[in-house]
């Protein structure tokens, strides 16, 4: 293997395959990068089985070849390297990579590549695609409300379903439930249904370009795999096993109280709350109330400490229906608050001891449903 590249190229595919390194494993091998110098590109790859990455680097290829090389040694090198092209010879018999980049030279000892698990190429003529600036959004508006507690592994996916045109995302923890739905721009040629990790997501959305490239995403039968494809990267992950909630469920059908505000005053109220909230089991009271005719209805939000104190802020509000004294965990308001695009969002809600539903104004793609939490006295 012989071959260049340019310093700030490397480095970049370096830190898109890096977060698929396995950091503890008793494999060696899970934590080297691939690196596969084929068909006029540098391919990097990394894996810790559950998760691997993929991309695709511009190089000049001299001799084609391949070998793997510790993740964490080779990303700080080449960070310290100058930005400039980087020669790269492999000398075959020890499995040393020798780099020279301007006065710098170094040599890393890898392990044979025919070691690395191997990642074959996924058939592309299935599955999904879309744009991804809203296979994005969808990530960001789902995937935070997946669970992070492994004691239920199935609620740490996102269960990702599509039927025709439609394709839905829909996350739960116990606590609360994100549900973002869009259309595809061709219909599947069959139902699609998978729970795929939340990291794994969060990890699509990390590497994924902003431009107005397109994911693919495949699910290969048999493997209990998911890929999703881009222009220069592929990310393939293990699905979730198990089955999950019937979601739909969790949805009130109907509220007593409408409550619409700004989004934007909304969330500052919320970060406000948090900030007292936090050592009282993130409570915030969410006191609501319409309007007289004479002025407009409120949303009060308040929280309070022994240890630090308390606040209160009001926000004006279009308020349909009674009034109400409600408590939800207020960071999971400021999460879902975070992710709301419209500049006007509602809160539907029944009772004091039954959900609420966050609908953003003007989209019906996407609803949030909170549990309440205990007013107490």
């Amino acid at each position: 293997m012989k071959l260049s590249v340019l310093q700030e190229n490397l480095a970049q595919g370096l830190n898109i395959v890096s977060r698929a390194v396995s950091p503890r494993s008793t494999y060696p091998i899970l934590a080297n990068v691939l690196l596969s110098a084929e068909d006029g590109r540098l391919k990097l790859s990394a894996t810790d089985r559950e998760l691997g990455i993929t991309c695709w680097l511009g190089a000049k290829i001299e001799e084609p070849g391949a070998t793997t090389v510790p993740a964490r040694t080779f990303s700080d090198l080449i960070a310290t390297f100058p930005n400039e092209t980087i020669k790269m010879e492999l000398a075959l018999r020890t499995q040393t990579l020798h780099l020279t980049a301007g006065r710098s030279n170094a040599e890393i000892k890898g392990i044979d590549a025919q070691e690395f698990p191997p990642m074959p190429e996924p058939d592309k003529s299935g599955g999904i695609e879309m744009p991804v600036s809203e296979f994005k959004e969808m990530i960001h508006q789902a995937a935070f409300a997946a669970s992070r507690d492994d004691a239920r592994p199935v609620l740490t996916g996102v269960l990702i379903t599509v039927e025709g045109k439609t394709i839905t995302m829909a996350a739960a923890d116990g606590f609360r439930l994100s549900v973002r739905k869009a259309q595809l721009k061709t219909a599947a040629d069959q139902p699609m249904r998978a729970i795929v990790p939340g990291k794994a997501l969060n990890e699509l959305a990390r590497i994924a370009p902003d431009d107005g490239e397109v994911v693919r995403m495949m699910l290969p039968p048999g493997r209990g795999q998911v890929i999703f494809s881009l222009k220069n990267a592929e990310l393939r992950s293990q699905l979730v096993e198990g089955s999950f909630p019937e979601y739909q469920q969790i949805i009130p059908n109907g509220y007593k109280t409408r409550t619409i505000v700004s989004t934007e005053a909304f969330l500052k109220a919320a970060k406000q709350a948090e900030i007292f909230a936090r050592e009282s089991s993130h409570i915030a009271r969410v006191d609501i109330k319409p309007g007289d005719g004479k002025s407009p209805g409120t949303m009060e939000i308040s929280a309070q400490s022994e240890e630090t104190g308390s606040n209160d802020a009001k926000v004006d509000a279009t308020v349909e229906g009674v009034p109400i004294l409600i408590a939800f965990n207020v960071r999971f308001l400021r999460e879902v608050l975070d992710v709301v695009k419209t500049p006007n969002v509602a809160i539907e809600t029944t009772a004091a001891a039954a959900p609420g539903v966050v609908r953003p104004i003007d989209d019906d793609d996407f609803l949030h449903v909170i549990m309440p939490m205990h007013l107490g006295k």
